[in-house]
């Protein structure tokens, strides 16, 4: 929020309206990403080759068990999750 709006309002300002400390603000913007969001971005590059491979007919738990082949375990709900935040959904045919 801070960063859109400090084109129209100082820093100092932004921080004394939302009770947050400079400080902690300009440490937030400078700090590493933490482990799990380093495996979550793995896990998304991982899931859109898989998705792109399968020529997008895979669903959560194909997807579960391809992943587990090579090696990642990871969960239906947390896939689930990343494929509808990139916006990749499964081809559907009529039987």
């Amino acid at each position: 929020m801070i960063k859109e709006l400090r084109l129209k309002y100082s820093v100092p300002e932004l921080c004394r309206y939302l009770k947050i400390s400079e400080s902690g603000y300009y440490t937030w913007l400078n700090r590493k990403p933490s482990k799990r969001e380093q495996e979550e971005a793995r896990l998304t590059v991982e899931v859109k080759a898989i998705h792109k491979r399968t020529r997008g007919v895979y669903g959560a738990e194909k997807l579960q068990k391809e992943l587990a082949e090579g090696g990642t375990y990871v969960g239906i709900c947390r896939i689930k999750r990343i494929k509808r935040e990139q916006g990749l959904y499964c081809k559907q045919t009529k039987k």
